[in-house]
């Protein structure tokens, strides 16, 4: 088999993963949350009027002030959702698998063997100051 068939079944294997498939089962629900959409909105709208108060010539403190501590609050409210909650623990649980996938690769690739290579949880995700994974 071909490196790239290979890389083709372990895209199929990932779909098969616990942790795939968890993760697509509760964003679909966190989607389909009309209050947590809604929150996601009233979030967005915030963001985009603190940019446009900000980038006037003339722009209002006390505006900007108001319109931050509308967007925390929103925010607030937004990372306290039982699907947002879920949604988080689902992506964080999926990250350490890709984390693990993607470093056993990458290692392989520099000559690591690839029965040992591993995801390193100290890894702070930045290949640019990193000394090297294993």
């Amino acid at each position: 088999m071909d490196t790239i068939a290979l890389a083709r079944e372990l895209g199929k294997a990932i779909q098969q993963e616990e942790a795939y498939i968890k993760l697509h089962k509760v964003q679909a629900e966190a989607d389909a949350d009309a209050e947590l959409q809604n929150l996601i909105g009233r979030f967005n709208i915030k963001r985009l009027s603190i940019n446009e108060e900000a980038s006037k010539k003339d722009r209002d403190q006390d505006k900007l002030t108001k319109l931050n501590s509308e967007m925390r609050e929103v925010y607030s409210n937004i990372m306290s959702n039982e699907h947002m909650i879920a949604y988080n623990e689902a992506k964080g649980e999926f990250d350490k698998v890709m984390n693990r996938v993607n470093a056993i690769i990458s290692q392989s690739a520099e000559g690591g063997d690839p029965e040992t290579a591993d995801y390193t949880e100290s890894c702070t995700g930045s290949c640019g100051t990193c000394g090297g994974c294993g």
